[in-house]
């Protein structure tokens, strides 16, 4: 079975129909594609629920109550008075990093872009702003439950993480006169109110029926599995690392009352050569970019396709042609599942790559044909740099074969990405493809006397060929043989003359993209 399959089927034997899959995030910065991984794993075993039949929710819960931790690089100095405040509470960055007023909340600044990327890849969770579950009262009962159970969490904490907690601990922290939980210690308990004195030496009183104050990240984590009801959240192998906060949570949660989600971790993606993914560090591709690159199903195909606990290299460069090279043939030539000549092994191998077609679709229960561009991505690539018009794509796709008619949605939402990838940064650079108007000396110094007799007579023959992929290729190797040329050399030859290096694309395609006579004309210089 698919490993979302799998894991609904799991799910269901363990907790029955009524199944609440989550993810959740810090808005504290730019999000990168490695928050994606989480998301779509959570949303992934949602749908694989519902195709089985099972009453299931997607949530996804914003952690707007955290505090702001430091001035991130792409803030002003302006931010340091609002460290250790709650991200709701905190004013948006402008566009010179400075806190704004009336930009909203610095939660939802960060926020309201990651939710469009996420539509974009047809995710469409069930928002929860954390701030607003502690403002309504809903984690008080879990609050007070842990103050009174302080000594047992503390315990917990230490004997399985392996780390000691300061002596001023406290399984609540206040917001202070400031607004900030930094420097505020706690003075006594009298539900429903945490008393406190902050480091301007004010004292006062947080309500833990309100947005007053916050539960520390372990304890707060188990605390809402039990409020959401929550029996699937995936978690980075950071949190899911042995004694870290997927263990202490598992046990507070049940000594909360609640019955605490299955351990389940998920490897990082990584950005192709650089590590893991990082916002602190810089070291991200962020989801928008990369959705304005990379066809959504075939980002969903990326999670989809590679099971939890293997790490993902996410490579907008060379490696992008197969991942979508990949996916068009798997879904235009996948065995059926159900077919009877099937070995064991091969039955298996359908199932999994059936179940991740189907889930890499944007909209469920569509038609992974649907998604089919009908052209290869390498070949869709040297018609965009060749082509300055879409419509000029259009006709050189209908005299290849590869366009009866108008081109599909999926073929049009390929080549507007395709424009933007050569146009960025992230385009391989041995891919990139400028047409020599002549063969220059440089070019001619690399071919041996065979080579540049075989350029020679393929000029000819090719003046009274029939000018269409199939004739070109087999004119060129009919020519390469009476010449005594390998058919390496001869396309090298090729490759030299066309584009001054020892390598490119499909090389009669290429011919028949430059013209006829430009090509005759270039290879007979």
């Amino acid at each position: 079975m698919h490993w979302a399959d799998f894991t609904a089927e799991k799910l269901s034997k363990e907790r029955g129909n009524k199944q609440v899959a989550c993810s959740g995030i810090t808005p504290s910065g730019e999000f990168h594609i490695g928050h994606i991984r989480e998301i779509l794993s959570a949303e992934m075993i949602h749908r694989a629920c519902l195709d089985a039949g099972l009453d299931s929710r997607y949530i996804f819960i914003v952690d707007s109550m955290d505090p702001l931790r430091r001035v991130y690089p792409f803030l002003s100095e302006d931010y340091e008075q609002y460290i250790g405040y709650p991200l709701a509470f905190i004013p948006a960055p402008d566009s010179a990093g400075k806190p704004d007023p009336e930009g909203g909340s610095y939660a939802e600044h960060f926020l309201g872009p990651f939710l469009d990327a996420l539509a974009e890849i047809g995710v469409f969770p069930e928002v929860i702003m954390n701030h607003e579950t502690y403002a309504s009262g809903q984690f008080a009962e879990k609050i007070d439950s842990a103050i009174e159970q302080a000594d047992k969490i503390r315990e917990i904490i230490e004997s399985i993480s392996g780390r000691e907690l300061d002596e001023n601990w406290f399984p609540y922290n206040p917001l202070g006169s400031d607004g900030s939980m930094d420097g505020v210690t706690v003075t006594g308990y009298q539900k429903p109110f945490v008393h406190w004195t902050d480091r301007h030496g004010n004292s006062g009183s947080a309500d833990i029926r309100k947005a007053d104050g916050k539960l520390p990240w372990r304890i707060d984590w188990a605390a809402r599995w039990g409020i959401h009801g929550i029996t699937c959240e995936p978690a980075g192998k950071d949190h899911g690392a042995a004694g870290g906060s997927f263990d202490t949570g598992l046990p507070i949660c049940k000594l909360l009352g609640s019955e605490p989600p299955s351990k389940m971790v998920y490897e990082w993606i990584q950005v192709k050569g650089a590590g893991p993914m990082s916002s602190s560090s810089g070291n991200t591709v962020g989801p928008i970019e990369a959705l304005s690159l990379v066809p959504p199903e075939i980002l969903r195909y990326l999670i989809a396709g590679s099971k939890m606990n293997r790490h993902i290299d996410f490579n907008t460069g060379s490696a992008l042609f197969q991942m979508a090279d990949e996916y068009e043939r798997l879904v235009a030539s996948a065995p059926n599942p159900d077919a009877e000549d099937l070995t064991k092994r091969q039955r298996v191998a359908a199932i999994t790559q059936s179940g991740a077609m189907r889930l890499s679709q944007i909209n469920r229960g569509t038609d992974p044909v649907d998604s089919l561009a009908g052209v290869t991505f390498r070949h869709l690539a040297m018609l965009a740099q060749i082509k300055t018009s879409d419509d000029d794509v259009w006709n050189s796709l209908r005299n290849s074969g590869h366009l009866t008619d108008e081109p599909n949605s999926a073929l049009q939402n390929r080549l507007e990405r395709m424009r933007n990838w050569i146009g960025s940064i992230h385009f391989p650079e041995d891919a990139r493809i400028n047409i020599q108007k002549k063969i220059e000396d440089n070019a001619r110094a690399q071919l041996s006397p065979e080579q540049i007799t075989f350029l020679q007579r393929l000029a000819v023959e090719l003046s009274d060929s029939e000018w269409s992929d199939e004739a070109i290729g087999n004119t060129i190797r009919t020519i390469s043989s009476d010449c005594g040329v390998s058919g390496r050399e001869s396309y090298v030859a090729l490759y030299w003359a066309m584009l001054g290096r020892k390598h490119g694309p499909k090389a009669s395609s290429l011919l028949l993209e430059i013209g006829k006579d430009d090509a005759i004309k270039l290879l007979s210089s």
